[in-house]
């Protein structure tokens, strides 16, 4: 019986070898179609190729229906989390109750919260808003840099990024908003999932003056073309460098 017990062993022992081969040989490959993504990317003349797409949709107006930087800055700390639509949808009745920056500074968060109760984390939202209220003190204070919005409540890099694009002043960075964050990679023109990464990578290659515009121009293909599923491949103008695009055809 000595036999067939050590055959057994063996057999076990070959069994538990071949599953590691196979995922071996699966990281490798992972790893290789990793690198040529990489190589291709690189040699894509981003600053060139993403002309079309800028051109597209150049100057067009963030979703979020604001009628002065005063609205705008309070619909970006709200939007966060929440849909640009539903963040629409409560405005108006906000910004009649707190017209500027002066009447949201008197308010307290009692008085606010009947209008952005349907906002998700209204709570901590009506916080930052009362902060920089008290900061900002007037609409002729709105801060358009980014050290000085970042320094604000509720304000990071992206929500300054828009802040600063839609005012019209000069690009310190690139709005990377969840629709970037998917599109991005999808082109290749950059890699990962990390928004601050995301960003870097475009502003190494793309030229300073069209940061304002690549960055919304990215999320306005990803919110009406590059869809999450069923993307329409046909309409996108950037087909011809896309690696989502390359790799299904």
């Amino acid at each position: 019986m000595a036999p067939a017990k050590k055959t057994a062993k063996a057999t076990a022992e070959k069994s538990t070898k071949a599953p590691a081969k196979k995922s071996e040989k699966a990281v490798t490959k992972k790893a290789s179609l990793s690198v040529e993504k990489s190589a291709q990317a690189s040699s894509v003349d981003w600053q060139k190729e993403i002309q079309p797409l800028i051109t597209k949709y150049k100057g067009k107006q963030h979703p979020l229906d604001y009628h002065d930087t005063y609205e705008l800055i309070v619909m970006v700390v709200l939007s966060a989390q929440d849909s640009d639509r539903n963040i629409n949808k409560i405005a108006p009745d906000l910004f009649n109750a707190f017209p500027d920056m002066k009447a949201l500074s008197l308010a307290t968060s009692e008085s606010i919260y009947p209008f952005v109760s349907k906002v998700r984390n209204f709570r901590n939202k009506t916080k930052w808003l009362l902060e920089i209220a008290s900061t900002v003190r007037e609409n002729k204070n709105i801060p358009t840099t980014l050290e000085e919005l970042t320094s604000l409540p509720g304000i990071g890099r992206k929500s300054a990024n828009v802040i600063m694009r839609e005012s019209g002043v000069k690009a310190e960075g690139i709005i990377v908003d969840l629709h970037v964050v998917r599109v991005a990679p999808r082109l290749g023109i950059a890699t990962g999932t990390d928004p601050k990464k995301i960003e870097k990578q475009m502003m190494d290659v793309l030229d300073q003056k069209d940061w304002g515009e690549a960055g919304m121009a990215i999320s306005f293909l990803g919110r009406e073309t590059c869809r999450p599923s069923n993307p329409k491949h046909s309409e996108c103008v950037m087909n011809k460098v896309c690696l989502y695009y390359k790799e299904l055809h």
